[in-house]
């Protein structure tokens, strides 16, 4: 049995950012499981969020944002690698957590009993996990998983790993795995500074055209594909397009608060707005689904819009980065 970090999920609290009050308490897999990653690493994950600025809308989606892995670096010296599977997954966890790593595994959330009554055992998904705590003789595991920490055990276990009956195929593919490897101490002098300069980076870095009147303009095509679907699809729709979208700038909101710079209120109020907004609609969205009537979501893309050009002139104001790129 073999754990990084001394943690029991009968007694773990998540972190802030993931509040039941916030408007979006989850964002998606692989963000939410770094924030309780870092919290319980001691660090403080509203650091890491400036990357928020590069969402982009890419067509059919607004960008699954993800936290650059080299922004984990230069802020915390955290080097997360691919972790090439050539035997047993498990076995090359096991040899990884030895070392005092933390191991990132993408999985099929069947076996993931957090999403009961969402995936669990009724559907298959890929999603990504943090494995902290391996016991393969007792067929059990402890993981970071959206917003929380959790167990696992028994046929889960077995389920996660390919070793159920009809599981093990010549022809079943590896799971893609990272391994994070931390500094023997962290040293949180001068993160904000660093935070600072990354937030500038991404600013200089945004998409050239907003995102959010993209999403407009392909807003009445989408509608039309909405109206010929099942009513499940609608849940899937919403968390690549409107859960994406607020939830992201919900965090950059965080994000500018922890700063606490002069003159980011506007951008703030502005981001937030951005995501009370898309929750809103995705509210609205749902009931015009239902009725497969789309015609009052008209124009509804349009003060979103406005308040991503609010947070975006703002913040070019606070740290002049168009100037500067």
């Amino acid at each position: 049995m073999t754990a990084v970090l001394p943690l029991d999920p009968a007694s773990y609290r998540p972190h802030a950012l993931h509040d039941p009050e916030r408007i979006w308490p989850e964002t998606n897999c692989y963000v939410d499981l770094w924030i309780e990653v870092a919290a319980s690493l001691g660090l403080e994950p509203r650091a890491m969020l400036g990357f928020t600025l590069t969402q982009d809308f890419e067509g059919d989606q607004f960008t699954f944002f993800k936290v650059p892995l080299e922004d984990l670096e230069s802020l915390w010296d955290l080097k997360v690698q691919e972790l090439a599977i050539f035997d047993r997954v498990e076995a090359h966890v096991a040899t990884q957590l030895e070392r005092g790593r933390l191991v990132l595994v993408e999985v099929d959330s069947h076996y993931l009993p957090d999403t009961r009554g969402v995936s669990y055992r009724l559907t298959h998904g890929k999603t990504t996990i943090a494995i902290n705590r391996l016991d393969p003789a007792a067929r059990q595991l402890d993981y970071f998983h959206n917003g929380g920490f959790f167990r696992l055990e028994a046929e889960d276990f077995d389920g996660l790993f390919g070793l159920l009956p009809g599981q093990a195929r010549a022809d079943r593919l590896f799971p893609y795995c990272e391994f994070v490897k931390a500094p023997a101490a962290f040293d949180a002098t001068g993160v904000k500074v660093t935070a600072r300069e990354l937030l500038r980076r991404h600013l200089a870095r945004r998409p050239a055209t907003n995102p959010i009147r993209a999403y407009g303009a392909e807003f009445g095509a989408h509608m039309a594909d909405l109206a010929t679907r099942s009513p499940d699809y609608f849940h899937t729709y919403a968390f690549n397009t409107l859960r994406q979208l607020g939830a992201n700038f919900e965090l950059l909101a965080a994000h500018l608060d922890w700063l606490g710079d002069p003159g980011l209120e506007e951008a703030r109020e502005a981001a937030l707005a951005i995501a009370s907004g898309a929750k809103t609609m995705q509210f609205q969205l749902a009931r015009a689904m239902a009725r497969k009537k789309f015609d009052a979501l008209e124009g509804a893309l349009a003060g979103l819009a406005d308040a991503h050009d609010r947070v975006m002139q703002a913040l070019d104001g606070a740290f002049g980065a168009r100037a500067a790129a």
